[in-house]
């Protein structure tokens, strides 16, 4: 017959329908169906689990014969007399790369969960196929019994790995149940009922053949809507976050060595200890072109919480090393060597000759530090850099554009024991600066007591 009027799938009610002209035939989840008709239908319900229990998407057609309500189109309603007409089964489709993504985000300590608006049953089949839990038996639920209590919903959650007949409002109260328990939520979809969760999870990733309004408030698109482009974008991610650290870390020391000194400088009125060419050179072998390799390198640590805390604590040590041996150098060497630097250009010369060769040695010692561990490529970078330094002040030209001093004599000597303490000093930095927030809390205490 001619359809006179239909209504559109619904989320909510988990059912469509078309009127046409004789009777009003009804598609849909079966068990939401069923609990609209009169009788006893458990023996279709069985046949159903039995069905989906082998991963199939399994769909109700019931059938009432009789005219449509006049308000049919704006408020449909299910007529408790509708009779079962047929079960329609979709198999579902398992790409061949799901087991093996799900897999590595289990190895990585990652907890994937299935939220659907199907039979939990059949998700729950489809998860034991592709081992969403690995040898452990998924648990799945049905989302109709899910608490309305956030709180509730969140202790819930802990004990589920499968949720099917979920609503769009609930995929969003997952998230923000998951939210309440400290976890970092990151939620796929390619549904317009999948866009309140992807707006509300931390990272929200949408599929490309995904919904307009899905994609949009999506922070990724998988163009080419392959799931197991996700390792590799979380890889790509830790890399830039652990890299990011160690440049960070690298460009920190620099600060806190140059403001130190300048503090230094300015209380003490000594001149400036080396040459902004010296800076130049020394903070492009050790800091500029070593930290673009290094953001470059592969990475595979994952992200730790505090990387401000971790970059200010690697920072200080070295940078505070680096400042002290500068300035000690700057006030003792022109005593034990008798130079009047503030008179002798010559003499000052060769002073901030010596500092750059101790900001050159700090800034191995740093760089070693940062591109730990030594004993791959790294150890070569740092080995690399370090003899281009020293290799520099043997070049005419180059010593000759960076003021570069090759000291020998009396000032050799002199440079050898400068180097010799600096080194002490940066070891002992390094023991002693990550102490002191224990250490002076102590001595408060015990100056209290």
């Amino acid at each position: 017959g001619v359809v006179t009027a239909r209504v559109p799938f619904s989320s909510a009610r988990k059912w469509s329908s078309i009127y046409d002209g004789d009777a009003v035939w009804t598609m849909g989840a079966p068990e939401v169906i069923i609990s609209h008709l009169d009788g006893d239908y458990s023996g279709i319900l069985r046949q159903v689990n039995d069905f989906a229990d082998d991963g199939n998407r399994v769909l109700l057609i019931v059938r009432f014969d009789g005219a449509a309500s006049s308000d049919y189109e704006t408020d449909p309603k299910l007529d408790s007399t509708s009779q079962p007409v047929a079960l329609v089964l979709c198999s579902e489709h398992i790409r061949g790369d799901a087991e093996a993504t799900l897999a590595w985000f289990r190895e990585q300590g990652v907890r994937c969960r299935i939220i659907s608006g199907d039979n939990p049953v059949t998700v729950g089949a489809i998860a034991r196929k592709v081992r969403l839990t690995g040898e452990r038996e998924p648990v799945f639920m049905d989302a109709r019994e899910l608490p309305a209590n956030s709180e509730e919903l969140a202790r819930v959650l802990d004990d589920v790995d499968v949720l099917g007949r979920v609503l769009p409002d609930q995929k969003k109260a997952i998230v923000q149940a998951l939210h309440l328990t400290d976890h970092v939520v990151a939620m796929t979809g390619d549904g317009v009922n999948d866009a309140l969760a992807i707006k509300e999870a931390d990272l929200g990733i949408a599929m490309g053949n995904a919904a307009p309004a899905t994609k949009a408030v999506a922070q990724v698109v998988l163009v080419d809507s392959k799931f197991s482009h996700l390792p590799d974008v979380v890889a790509r991610g830790r890399q830039v976050m652990a890299n990011m650290e160690r440049v960070a870390s690298l460009f920190l020391v620099k600060t806190v060595y140059s403001a130190l000194i300048s503090l230094g400088v300015v209380l003490t009125q000594i001149p400036f200890p080396y040459l902004p060419r010296h800076i130049t050179y020394i903070g492009g072998l050790t800091i500029g072109m070593p930290a673009f390799i290094l953001a470059l390198a592969p990475n595979t640590r994952r992200y730790i919480p505090g990387l401000l805390k971790r970059v200010v604590s690697f920072a200080l040590p070295g940078g505070v090393a680096t400042g002290l041996s500068i300035l000690c150098t700057s006030w003792l060497l022109p005593m034990f060597m008798g130079w009047d630097v503030e008179r002798s250009s010559v003499q000052l010369a060769m002073l901030r000759g010596v500092n750059a060769i101790i900001l050159l040695m700090m800034g191995i010692f740093v760089l070693a530090r940062v591109a730990s561990p030594l004993n791959s490529w790294r150890g070569v970078l740092v080995l690399t850099f370090a003899m281009a330094g020293v290799a520099g002040m043997f070049v005419p030209f180059t010593a000759r554009f960076f003021a570069l001093v090759i000291p020998t004599g009396e000032m050799l000597r002199a440079t050898m024991v400068a180097l010799a303490l600096s080194a002490i000093m940066f070891a002992l930095c390094i023991w002693l600066v990550p102490k002191l927030p224990r250490i002076i809390p102590y001595f408060k205490k015990t100056r209290q007591s």
